[in-house]
């Protein structure tokens, strides 16, 4: 399982976080995600693993000016 914010959902072997987002609504609007205390940017969600157990959260892209 895995820990995003307030909910669990299911971890499979060799998810990545593009896996991950794929099946989340808010996925398309993340910019980078924290994954156990790490930042990780968008270039890397396709190739970045995700463990079992894993704390994610999901920090929006913010425009404004």
């Amino acid at each position: 399982m895995i820990d995003i914010g307030n909910r669990t959902v299911n971890w499979h072997e060799g998810m990545t976080l593009g896996d991950l987002l794929k099946d989340l609504p808010e996925g398309k609007d993340c910019a980078v995600i924290r994954l156990n205390g790490r930042l990780v940017s968008r270039p890397n969600f396709d190739k970045t693993r995700v463990p079992d157990q894993a704390e994610i959260v999901l920090i929006p892209m913010i425009a404004g000016g």
